[in-house]
């Protein structure tokens, strides 16, 4: 068995150890701090969060904002939703699971509507109009409700 090698010790590529130090081990003195980017401040955070806030309202259209809004509903609805579950419980199990798969369906259904009717995306979605994405969401939200309404029972 070969014996252990300290680190200040070196394989040279010819198999033999030397005790001088490798330039991947010379460096070592340094600290690594000095190589890792500062992590922002809170003030740094607040403004990029400001910043993104006032892009969003100024650029966003008003019909994305709604959908935005309606996404933002469905999120809170589906915590609710778990909390209650956690706290309170989940007695009829179908419907706690029927109420929690529309929620997440719902949210999947409305951001691709908005993918869809976002104008950015208009090279990607060439052959949808808004309104064909829209029916499509709609007849999407209508065969989930379906599903779900008959897996209550």
């Amino acid at each position: 068995m070969a014996p252990k090698r300290t680190p200040r010790q070196a394989v040279t590529k010819a198999g033999a150890v030397s005790s001088s130090p490798s330039p991947a081990t010379a460096g070592a003195s340094t600290p690594a701090a000095s190589r890792i980017p500062a992590l922002p401040t809170a003030a740094d955070t607040s403004a990029i969060v400001s910043q993104a806030w006032n892009s969003y309202v100024a650029d966003t259209p008003r019909k994305l904002k709604l959908v935005d809004a309606f996404m933002v509903f469905l999120v809170a609805v589906g915590l609710i939703q778990f909390v209650y579950c956690i706290l309170v419980g989940n007695y009829p199990f179908n419907a706690f699971l029927s109420g929690f798969s529309i929620t997440v369906g719902q949210f999947v259904l409305t951001a691709s509507l908005r993918m869809q009717a976002n104008p950015n995306n208009s090279s990607q979605f060439e052959k949808v109009t808004p309104e064909r994405a829209f029916a499509d969401f709609i007849f999407g939200s209508l065969v989930l409700h379906f599903f779900a309404y008959n897996f209550i029972n």
